[in-house]
C-alpha cells in the first residue's frame, strides 16, 4: 500500500492545432515512417491529408499499412512487423483509436525480433527487449492506449484475445486533439465511454485500501464520463465534452490511479473472451458484464466500497441499509449504460450463446483463478455470463 514508482514519459500534445509539431517529433527517431490506420475514416475527416502534409514538410519517407481492424488481428501485426524490417522503418505512427495503437505497439516490437509476434502473447511469452519508437494520433476516446504500456491482440485462429503490458510498448509522443473525435458516432462514443468507466472501476474496486486522494480522483473521472458522454452523443462537435472524455480516457489507465494496488483486473479478461469468440465491440461487452460482475462480487465484507461508489458518484442518499445503497449504485450504473447511452443490455440481443460459456470462462481465468476484487474461478465466471443472458 502506498509504495509505487510512477514514471510515464509519454509526451502529450493536447488540444487544437498541435499537429504542426508532428514532423519535428518524428524526425527525432529517424527518417523512415510507417503510418498505420484503420478503415479509412481518417481520410474522410481530412486527418490523413493533414498528417501527410506534415510528414512531407519534414522531409520524411512514408510507408503505409491500412486496414487495422477493431479487435486488431495478429495477421495485421505480422504484416506491419515485416514491412518495418523490409523498409528499415525508424518509427511507427499510429493514427486512430485504441485498436490501431495496440497493433502499432506489437508491430514495433515485432520489427525487432526474428520470431512470430504472437510469441509475445502466446504461452511462450517471449520477452520484449525493445521496440521501435511509437507515435500516436488519437481519434477515439476509449482504451487509453495512447498513454499506457498495454496492448491487446486477437488471434481468431485460436479464439484468443490476449493483452500484455511492457514499458517498451509505451508511445513516445501522443497527439490528443478533441476535434479529431468529432466524427465518432454516438454508438462508438457510448462504447468508448463504457470502456473508460470499466478501466476506472477495475482499480476502484480493489481488495486493499489505498490513498483517499486517488479514490476522489477516480470518482471525479467517473462523474466526468457520466456528465459528458451523453453530451458528446447529442452534440458530437461539443469541444468541452470531447476534451473531457479524451483526457479522462488517458488518465483512467496510464498507471496514476493504480498506485500501490497489485490486484488482477476481472471484467477485462471476462470480456476479452466475448470479443475473441464473437468479435463484438469491446466497450459494449464491458457495459453488459460490468454491472453483473459488481452484483456478483457484492458481499457484506466489501459493501462499504459499493456504498462509497453509490454516494459519491451517483449521489445516492446514505442509510443504515448499506446493501440497499450498494445495489442502488449498481442499478444506476446499469441505467447509465443501457438507458442513457442506449447500449444493448444482454447477451441474447447480441447473439452470444450459452454453450460457449464454459470455454470462454476457462480461458478467461486461464484454468485457474482471477485474483481480483473477489477471486473468480471458472464456475464463478460462468455464473456471471449467465447473469448477462437477459
Amino acid at each position: 500500500m502506498n509504495k509505487f514508482v510512477y514514471d510515464i514519459p509519454t509526451k502529450v500534445y493536447f488540444g487544437r492545432e498541435q499537429l504542426s509539431h508532428l514532423g519535428d517529433e518524428l524526425k527525432k527517431f529517424g527518417s523512415r515512417v510507417l503510418l498505420t490506420y484503420g478503415g479509412g475514416s481518417i481520410k474522410k475527416m481530412g486527418l490523413y491529408d493533414a498528417v501527410l502534409k506534415e510528414i512531407e514538410k519534414a522531409g520524411l519517407e512514408l510507408f503505409e499499412l491500412s486496414g487495422i481492424e477493431p479487435n486488431p488481428r495478429i495477421e495485421s501485426v505480422r504484416t506491419g512487423a515485416q514491412m518495418c524490417k523490409e523498409h528499415k522503418i525508424d518509427v511507427v505512427l499510429a493514427v486512430g483509436g485504441g485498436s490501431t495503437i495496440d497493433a502499432a505497439k506489437f508491430i514495433a516490437a515485432g520489427a525487432c525480433v526474428d520470431h512470430d509476434p504472437w510469441d509475445f502473447l502466446s504461452k511462450t511469452w517471449a520477452p520484449i527487449h525493445k521496440a521501435l519508437p511509437i507515435v500516436s494520433i488519437l481519434t477515439l476516446s476509449a482504451t487509453g492506449s495512447e498513454m499506457d504500456t498495454a496492448a491487446v491482440i486477437t488471434n481468431f485462429a485460436t479464439q484468443e484475445k490476449i493483452g500484455r503490458l511492457d514499458r517498451n510498448l509505451l508511445p513516445r509522443v501522443s497527439f490528443l486533439d478533441p476535434t479529431n473525435t468529432f466524427t465518432v458516432s454516438p454508438y462508438q462514443t457510448a462504447c468508448g465511454s463504457a470502456d473508460i468507466i470499466s478501466h476506472i472501476l477495475e482499480v476502484y474496486f480493489a481488495p486493499e485500501q489505498d490513498l483517499y486522494m486517488l479514490d476522489c480522483f477516480m470518482e471525479g473521472m467517473l462523474k466526468t464520463v457520466i456528465k459528458y458522454a451523453p453530451v458528446a452523443m447529442k452534440e458530437p462537435d461539443n469541444y468541452e465534452a470531447r476534451a473531457n472524455l479524451m483526457w479522462t480516457s488517458s488518465w483512467a489507465i496510464n498507471g496514476f490511479i493504480t498506485a500501490g494496488k497489485r490486484h488482477a483486473w476481472s471484467c477485462h479478461p471476462i470480456e476479452h473472451e466475448l470479443s475473441a469468440f464473437y468479435d463484438i465491440t469491446h466497450g459494449l461487452g464491458l457495459a453488459i458484464v460490468t454491472p453483473r460482475w459488481m452484483e456478483y462480487c457484492l458481499e457484506e465484507s466489501n459493501v462499504d466500497k459499493y456504498v462509497q461508489f453509490a454516494v459519491n458518484v451517483f449521489g445516492v442518499e446514505p442509510s443504515q441499509d448499506k446493501m440497499a445503497v450498494a445495489k442502488k449504485g449498481i442499478e444506476l450504473l446499469a441505467n447509465f449504460f443501457f438507458e442513457t447511452l442506449g447500449l444493448d443490455d444482454n447477451f441474447t440481443k447480441i447473439g452470444i450463446k450459452s454453450e460457449d460459456f464454459p470455454a470462454m470462462a476457462r480461458k478467461a481465468c486461464a484454468g485457474g483463478v482471477i485474483s481480483g476484487f473477489k477471486p473468480l474461478a471458472q464456475a464463478d465466471i460462468e455464473k456471471i455470463y449467465q447473469m448477462c443472458v437477459e
